[in-house]
């Protein structure tokens, strides 16, 4: 069974910890919602398991993978992920496959019809409204190859159907992917069968 594994992780701004001696197993189909307050570091934790940024301290592996290609095969959805606003959603989505191809069999067309935006392909990311352009990052992270899925504040300006419909894609990938999901709104995990709280590891 592939696991992802923080070994006693460690992260800091200046002198300040924003979690310290975090060791903990995700594997597949064992979904966790990280959680904790606003501004408690959920979204530095995501961003250190995806590589954005460094750790300080300890180090995170999966199936013995180096730390340099593992991310490959993760995939995430974050608000402060950028979508390229100059190109249009079709334009969009043929340039993602370029460095993450869709789930085999999935094309262009069948990706815009799984989000219901077949209607918009020509329409510019810069007119979308900020709830299509949260369910076009969600549909890059559900339907590219990936075996880590990583969901940051998942159903941010999502409208009611737009919620309908994440909870239904997601837990069709929870029996086949390591799922992690961080958010302090319940209703974003309820389907999560464990709990990783952030301020268990505060300094």
């Amino acid at each position: 069974m592939k696991q992802l594994t923080l070994h006693k992780a460690g992260k800091k701004y200046s002198k300040e910890w924003i979690f310290r001696d975090l060791s903990y197993t995700f594997t597949v189909g064992k979904p966790v919602a990280i959680t904790g307050p606003n501004g408690a570091g959920k979204s530095t934790l995501v961003k250190a398991i995806s590589g954005v940024i460094p750790l300080n301290e300890g180090k995170i592996e999966y199936d013995d993978l180096p730390e340099d290609v593992w991310h490959k095969y993760l995939g995430i959805s974050a608000p402060y992920l950028e979508l390229i606003e100059e190109f249009t959603l079709k334009e969009s989505v043929d340039f993602h496959q370029k460095f993450r191809p869709l789930i085999s069999g999935m094309s262009t067309l069948d990706f815009l019809e799984k989000l219901n935006l077949e209607k918009h392909s020509n329409k510019f990311i810069r007119d979308f409204s900020s709830g299509m352009k949260q369910k076009l990052k969600l549909g890059f992270a559900f339907f590219s190859e990936n075996e880590v899925l990583i969901l940051d504040e998942p159903t941010a300006n999502i409208d009611h159907k737009g919620y309908e419909w994440y909870m239904e894609e997601v837990q069709k990938l929870l029996p086949h992917k390591i799922v992690l999901i961080s958010s302090n709104e319940p209703k974003e995990y309820t389907f999560c069968q464990d709990t990783l709280s952030i301020l268990d590891f505060k300094v």
